[in-house]
């Protein structure tokens, strides 16, 4: 590891722009999307701002840590599928499921009553064919300006995170998964 003399001056200019609504991404192979995007909603609860989570691959009994979590801290979270797809009796109804999710969500987003709207694994339903992008890019286009979006899930179509203010792609270096170890309680659940 080589040692690095800290910063003592600002190195990039403040940004003097209009404070607006972010259309954020996590995307990628590696660990965390979901995590940093209910680290935003804490954020953002923590600062009294009203927030929405939808996860579009939970079942709306899920009962996750962060399920128990934002339950406890009076943020609603709400499962719009039926877990994994391989686990699926029938994909056109996992399909509708989405459907009537995304109409959910975009409501929420679009009523402009939600300082955050999450939109947890949402790549999965669109880049199955299950969700209109069209309607997913109009809807952020033409929200409220001080409404939040965050969107997680790996693949995300290329015209969204053309449309993003910040994208982040989680990389994966290394996953305990690959060497055996079986998803955690507390971890990945």
């Amino acid at each position: 590891m080589q040692i690095e003399t800290p910063p003592t001056e600002r190195t990039t200019p403040k940004p003097e722009g209009e404070r607006r609504g972010l259309v954020i991404v996590h995307t990628g192979d590696g660990k965390g999307k979901s995590t940093a995007a209910f680290g935003l909603a804490l954020r953002a609860h923590g600062r009294g701002k009203p927030v929405k989570i939808y996860q579009f691959m939970k079942v709306p009994s899920a009962r996750f840590g962060e399920h128990r979590m934002f339950e406890q801290l009076g943020i609603p979270i709400e499962g719009l599928g039926d877990g994994f797809s391989w686990k699926s009796k029938d994909l056109d109804h996992s399909a509708q499921l989405a459907r009537d999710g995304w109409e959910k969500a975009k409501a929420s987003i679009l009523s402009g009553e939600h300082f955050m709207v999450t939109l947890d694994e949402i790549t999965y339903p669109l880049i199955y064919g299950w969700l209109p992008l069209d309607d997913v890019l109009i809807t952020l286009r033409t929200r409220p300006k001080e409404v939040h979006v965050v969107l997680t899930g790996r693949r995300c179509p290329p015209e969204l995170i053309e449309l993003a203010d910040t994208v982040t792609e989680m990389t994966l270096i290394k996953h305990a998964f690959k060497a055996g170890v079986p998803a955690q309680r507390g971890i990945e659940d």
